[in-house]
């Protein structure tokens, strides 16, 4: 009798339909979901969805301007970053900055293919869409970004461990969408390459943020797969604190079906385990600070709005923006997780980003569509090469 090997003996996915968009689909929409909600969130973030609802005369529906108006050029805390107006903020930059690295390497990357590809790539000079101008990605992302540069470039710090002591942040997950996808289907894959790709960056929480996001990014494109779907497969892989706050807002989530109700409760769920504090811009003394038993507040609540969406993408991300705090984050994660489901991204919404951020929205996510299947071709001769080895060590038939 012919042996049946694990990869003949698993069920055959349904082929992509109208309703069950296919791995291009997925890609486009993630990467694409991900921008359009980091653009919608910019020029809120910071605020609690009361200064929300005062400022924009009610919850934001769509893309709107800067905070100060005309005056973002020099209002603190916001100077001198033009968010707003379909921006995208430093998430969406280093997302596609990955991509690029994913693109040179063009294969599953690791913590050094962060110190030989992703630093020379901070340090190029770029169309940055907050500041209107040309300059290096360094020059705008957050202190807990430039610690990859300055422990890598100026510190020669081993990239495996160059993570520990950096402020615990959402910093790494933000940008790790690219790793779930070039899992796609696989999420355990998925979480253990993002824990590797975010060593240089983060640690404890921080990192574990990281790889549970890119894990849920990966189920969510598994054809038929549903938003609780995606949150089992994130809980199957969590530890710790990550894993206790994804339980507690799940419970909240499950009995909500409009954000508006859920603001105030999701906030209440992950309180316990978040470390910034009430005052999102007065940050506590414990602020950041490594523990297991902690987490980060922005991939709870993604996944929590996902829920409370139901897989639509203007609910989930809508929900996402309107929560306030770090919400060009939450945005970013629930707007990639949902467009990897299947969500479609309002075009409307889509071209003003594109055009006002002057960028191709499109074009990365061709990119990691090629790399994804060709990591993918290699990954079927690894396992291949594998099973052969096996067999002959073990005699098995």
């Amino acid at each position: 009798m012919t042996p049946t090997t694990a990869m003949e003996a698993a069920p055959s996915a349904p082929h992509p339909s109208p309703t069950t968009p296919g791995l291009d689909d997925r890609i486009t929409r993630a990467l694409v979901g991900a921008a359009v909600g980091d653009a919608l969130g910019g020029p809120v973030e910071g605020w609690t969805p009361e200064q929300i609802a005062e400022r924009h005369g009610g919850r934001v529906t769509g893309i709107v301007g800067p905070w100060y108006g005309e005056d973002w050029r020099t209002a603190r805390p916001i100077a001198p970053y033009h968010k707003g107006d379909g921006h995208v903020t430093d998430d969406t930059l280093m997302t596609h900055a990955l991509i690029r690295v994913y693109a040179k390497v063009r294969d599953h990357l690791d913590a050094y293919a962060v110190a030989d590809h992703l630093v020379p790539d901070l340090l190029s000079p770029r169309w940055i869409p907050e500041l209107e101008a040309e300059a290096l990605p360094l020059q705008r992302i957050f202190l807990a970004e430039k610690w990859i540069v300055a422990r890598l470039h100026y510190g020669h710090i081993d990239p495996r461990e160059a993570g520990a002591g950096n402020i615990v942040n959402c910093g790494a997950a933000m940008y790790m969408a690219p790793v779930g996808l070039v899992n796609a289907g696989d999420p355990r894959a998925a979480y253990a390459e993002a824990l590797e790709v975010a060593a240089p960056h983060q640690s404890s929480y921080g990192r574990e943020a990281a790889g549970v996001f890119a894990a849920a990014v990966a189920a969510a494109c598994r054809p038929g797969a549903t938003p609780e779907a995606v949150v089992d497969a994130a809980l199957a892989l969590a530890k710790d604190g990550t894993r206790s706050a994804i339980e507690a807002v799940r419970e909240v989530a499950a009995r909500h079906e409009d954000f508006e109700p859920a603001l105030a409760p999701l906030r209440a769920a992950v309180e316990p385990f978040d470390t910034v504090g009430p005052d999102y811009r007065a940050p506590s003394l414990g602020a950041r600070r490594p523990s297991r038993l902690h987490a980060i507040e922005e991939l709870p609540v993604a996944l929590g709005m996902l829920l409370v969406g139901g897989g639509d993408y203007r609910r989930t991300v809508l929900g996402s923006v309107n929560y306030g705090r770090d919400c060009d984050s939450i945005a970013t994660m629930s707007g990639a997780i949902v467009g990897a489901l299947g969500g479609e991204v309002p075009a409307d919404w889509a071209a003003t980003v594109a055009e006002a951020s002057r960028l191709d929205l499109h074009t990365p996510a061709r990119t990691l569509t090629e790399v994804a299947r060709e990591v993918f071709a290699r990954d079927l001769e690894r396992r291949r090469a594998h099973e052969e080895t096996f067999t002959a060590l073990a005699g098995t038939r």
